[in-house]
């Protein structure tokens, strides 16, 4: 499977500290930096931000080398942060209590656990890539949901590693600093992600889709104006968490390597959907069909998206890709099952579950004029289960990781 070409530019991807959506207001520079100003008693040398991420499309493809069409959102992390007068860093998040210590130039895999790990992982990451750390103290605040699926924890190894470079004075580029937080998030984290999440928060921009080919990290941006044409997509937290360190997402992982090994290919990327046949064991030739078909639903995506058509000829495509982790990946879970088919019957064009799986959001697209009432059919069906209510809020293309202030 080849990679089409570019469309409209190109350039050389657990729980974090974050609230759940929404969250209330979206934090600001002006009151990160007063937080800062507050706790450490001066004021901060600069003020980072990154946004988590919706995928389109694109599904557990990414660590298969294969393609991923993300977008970064408007809620994100806001990170203050300043070389540290002692020889110790700190960090403190909003949303958590207490301050963490750590020291930024020992710091190593399995020093940290929890929400922090996030921060102090991407410091080693940037140390371990050659680039200079000193002790820092840094406050953070978020409105990315945690659990959701939205990539949280991208979103605060992205601040941080904007505020890294900056501090630092170096130039560190977009892909470069999300391979960075990538390798934060595995070695240091331990959660077997792909680059897709860092990679859209880094690259990110309004009005576009980050067509990403994970291979060679090659990025193309593709338009995604869903307002021109009528259209919203809304974005369904199931409130049903999710934690990608867990051993699901790794056996995932695993059967996809099983696969790549039994067809003799590089990757799954390589793979057609004539070759998956001949996998003898079953569950081994569902994951890597979900894997090779929806490579092939990414690239259909960003044909029609990218060649102008209605985003309502994507609906098939969304809906197929939810059938494909349903069925063959098995990564869904009830009230996402259930988003998805209310959704559908409230009138949406295309639903389907976004993220890693086991919790997390659906994405729904749908008629403008719809929006209530598949907001209303979802929450309407889970009343019925006795579930707790679902939020739910527009997705819409944002800028990504970059310095505020």
């Amino acid at each position: 499977m080849t990679r089409p070409a570019p469309h409209t530019a190109s350039t050389p991807d657990g729980p974090a500290a974050a609230g759940s959506a929404p969250a209330g207001p979206a934090p600001s520079a002006d009151t990160v930096a007063a937080a800062f100003t507050e706790r450490t008693g001066r004021p901060p040398a600069g003020v980072w931000a990154a946004p988590g991420r919706v995928n389109l499309i694109g599904e557990h493809t990414d660590y298969n080398d294969g393609f991923v069409l993300p977008f970064a959102i408007p809620q994100r992390t806001v990170l203050a942060a300043a070389p540290a007068p002692g020889g110790t860093s700190t960090v403190r998040s909003a949303q958590e209590d207490g301050v963490v210590e750590f020291t930024a130039a020992t710091v190593a895999p399995g020093d940290l656990p929890g929400w922090a790990a996030y921060v102090a992982g991407t410091v080693w990451a940037f140390r371990e890539a050659g680039y200079p750390v000193a002790e820092l103290d840094v406050e953070l605040d978020s409105d990315v949901p945690v659990g959701a699926g939205l990539s949280s924890s991208a979103a605060v190894e992205c601040a941080a590693g904007v505020a890294l470079a900056g501090l630092a004075g170096v130039e560190v580029g977009p892909t470069e600093l999300a391979r960075i937080a990538r390798r934060a998030e595995n070695a240091f984290v331990g959660a077997p992600t792909g680059g897709m999440d860092q990679m859209a928060s880094m690259h990110g921009r309004a009005g576009r889709l980050v067509f990403l080919d994970t291979r060679d990290d090659v990025v193309e941006l593709v338009p995604f104006d869903l307002p021109a044409h009528g259209l919203e997509l809304l974005v369904i937290d199931s409130r049903a968490p999710h934690a990608h360190a867990g051993g699901e997402y790794g056996a995932r992982r695993a059967d996809c390597e099983e696969a790549a090994r039994v067809l003799g290919v590089r990757a799954l990327r390589d793979a057609t959907p004539d070759d998956v046949t001949v996998i003898a064991d079953d569950r081994v030739r569902r994951r890597a069909r979900h894997v090779v078909t929806e490579n092939a639903r990414v690239l259909e995506v960003v044909r029609l998206l990218s060649a102008g058509a209605d985003p309502r000829e994507i609906g098939p495509l969304l809906d197929a890709s939810h059938v494909s982790m349903r069925d063959d990946f098995a990564i869904t879970v009830p009230h996402i099952d259930v988003a998805v088919e209310a959704a559908r019957a409230g009138g949406a064009v295309g639903a389907r579950m976004t993220g890693g799986g086991f919790g997390g959001c659906v994405i729904a697209l749908c008629p403008a004029e719809a929006a209530t009432a598949v907001t209303d059919a979802v929450r309407a069906a889970y009343a019925e289960r006795g579930w707790l209510a679902p939020t739910v809020f527009p997705g819409t293309p944002s800028d990504g990781a970059g310095r505020l202030g």
